[in-house]
């Protein structure tokens, strides 16, 4: 944790939520001793676990308040889920690779964390049977900023979605009203591909 806040991180709740997740319960067996350094590593299917750092600074960017209602695309391991699940929100996820999708499935509720929805799909169209939501969080790289999910947001919600190819720029979009949007940027990170309209097994 220390190792965050010294990168900048300075929201509380953020960092005692990634200190009380337990990372590594969420990564293959052969990078446990590694589990806690704040670096990303493979959890198959091409994914990656995002680093505690990355997490940190995606969840601080989100500004989430207790009891809201937030969309996350890519639930990946469940690590990012878990975060948000400890900050009180509730989380409706959608995952694209079958196999992490039902290991997530499983895992999440043993550990204690019960998302609203975990699902099976394609990121890039959301979940608009569950809209609006209050937050969405991608945790891929965007070659673009979906439309789709810019309109499953309330008035007044925020998008933060990593968007570029090989390095991508982090985006906090924050939606004003029915047709106007704020766009922010917040450096540059690098992510595994967000792929449209494909869901794998």
């Amino acid at each position: 944790m220390e190792v965050i806040r010294k990168k900048g991180i300075t929201d509380e709740a953020v960092l005692k939520a990634i200190d009380t997740v337990p990372r590594h319960l969420f990564m293959d067996s052969s990078f446990l001793e590694f589990a806690y350094d704040d670096k990303p590593f493979p959890i198959g299917a091409g994914q990656t676990i995002s680093q505690p750092y990355t997490v940190a600074f995606q969840t601080e960017l989100l500004k989430v308040k207790k009891g809201e209602k937030i969309l996350e695309v890519g639930t990946g391991s469940g690590y990012q889920t878990s975060v948000l699940i400890e900050l009180g929100a509730k989380v409706y996820t959608v995952e694209r690779q079958k196999n992490l999708y039902l290991k997530a499935k499983q895992l999440l509720p043993v550990l204690g964390y019960n998302p609203v929805i975990i699902t099976y799909g394609d990121g890039y169209k959301g979940l608009p049977v569950h809209a609006p939501f209050d937050k969405i969080l991608v945790t891929a790289g965007a070659p673009f900023i979906p439309e789709g999910l810019k309109k499953q947001l309330k008035s007044g919600g925020s998008l933060v979605i990593p968007v570029g190819s090989d390095v991508q720029e982090m985006i906090r979009i924050i939606r004003l009203d029915e047709d106007q949007f704020i766009e922010e940027q917040h450096g540059s990170f690098r992510f595994v591909p967000l792929l449209e309209n494909r869901a794998s097994d």
